[in-house]
């Protein structure tokens, strides 16, 4: 059953405005406005936590055909802002379906706002870059959201990390279904007994789910954990998550990795914990006009590549590294900004992108027999 509408308007920082519509709830929030290519899985971006504080444009030009279920979620809650789509489908049909995404999101308390051209402003932003915007269904008046627009802070600089991290450690068990489980016996029972640290920056369930269907045992922390509190466990492995924000704010997390390098444990970054890694080994981060966000980017190097799924507003300076040791094994083929490095002489990799591939293709999936392979092989 359709929602009664109610009139919405989107006003950006630079004056560009967009009337729409959208649910009954009063709301009105702001945060920086960026937009997904990707055509499928709205309902695990929407419960990535890489999204807190952002409001996320879907290029596809309608969401909700599936509805939403009970497995798919990324996360415990939702932290994006909001949402801004062309069109909602409000007759879903799928056999997992358990409640069409207006009722998900009003469940979640997720502002919506659609019936725009989506690619006008899609283009816009390609344009101007990502920047911050306000969505609002209480008022609208263009002059008044811009006054409010001028108090919201700029992602750069920004620590979004402590809004999300779990606030206590945790262990995890539950793997992939077992209908998509291509891992081998003989993996598990290597990793059996092996315990995986997962410093929470803002992680996704999927990448949890990898984990333990390795067999490892894990145990997620808070990402403001002291080395001394990590290195308690005796960990035989350690992962940074991905999560959101600006990288160089989260400054704490860089003196713990330091604290940590030389005592050669495996250590395996994805997305922010890649760019957190680079910033430990001596690297610098940039923010990106506009970000990469989709499910279908290409990464490689010399002539192999992989597609990858994408989300992150900034990237890694490859010229800002001055050790030799420091290796770039991928680069964003759209761009070439750096999407993977390696220490040559420390058990230490990373990769800007999502090898759990949630949702996305399963192309780099087996960055995950690396760090099975390091971890179970490790002599520290």
């Amino acid at each position: 059953m359709k929602p009664n509408f109610k009139p919405s308007i989107l006003v950006l920082e630079d004056g560009t405005y967009f009337k729409g519509w959208s649910s009954p709830s009063p709301y009105t929030v702001t945060g920086e406005v960026v937009f997904t290519t990707g055509i499928t899985g709205y309902q695990e971006i929407i419960t990535d936590p890489s999204y807190a504080g952002q409001i996320i444009i879907f290029t596809s030009p309608e969401i909700g055909n599936t509805g939403t279920n009970d497995e798919d979620n990324e996360s415990s809650q939702s932290n994006c802002a909001g949402i801004i789509t062309r069109n909602f489908c409000y007759s879903p049909n799928n056999w997992r379906m358990k409640k069409d995404l207006s009722s998900f999101l009003n469940q979640e308390k997720i502002p919506f706002f659609y019936g725009i051209d989506t690619r006008i402003l899609t283009q816009h932003i390609r344009t101007v870059g990502a920047i911050n915007g306000c969505m609002s269904n209480e008022v609208l008046d263009k002059q008044t959201l811009l006054k409010k627009l001028k108090d919201t802070p700029s992602m750069k600089g920004l620590d979004l990390v402590q809004q999300v991290t779990s606030p206590k450690p945790y262990s995890w068990t539950t793997m992939i279904d077992p209908a998509w489980n291509f891992y081998s016996t003989n993996k598990t029972s290597q990793a059996a007994e092996k315990l995986i640290v997962v410093l929470d920056c803002g992680v996704k369930y999927n990448i949890l789910r990898y984990l333990a269907t390795y067999g490892f045992e894990i145990k997620v922390m808070p990402a403001s954990s002291s080395a001394k509190d990590i290195l308690s466990h005796n960990p035989d492995g350690i992962l940074l998550s991905n999560g959101p924000g600006d990288p160089s704010a989260v400054t704490y997390l860089k003196q713990t990795l330091q604290s940590i390098f030389q005592k050669r444990i495996p250590v395996f970054g994805i997305c922010m914990g890649h760019q957190i890694i680079s910033l430990a080994l001596g690297g610098e981060t940039f923010k990106l006009k506009f970000g990469h966000r989709g499910i279908n980017h290409p990464t490689g190097i010399f002539q192999k590549i992989e597609i990858t799924s994408q989300n992150h507003g900034f990237a890694v300076n490859a010229e800002s590294f001055d050790d030799p040791d420091i290796q770039i094994t991928h680069y964003n083929l759209n761009d070439f900004t750096v999407a993977g490095l390696a220490h040559k002489t420390l058990p230490i990799f990373s990769v800007q992108y999502h090898p759990e591939a949630s949702p996305g293709p399963h192309d780099a999936k087996f960055f995950f027999d690396i760090f099975h392979k390091m971890v179970v092989t490790q002599t520290h």
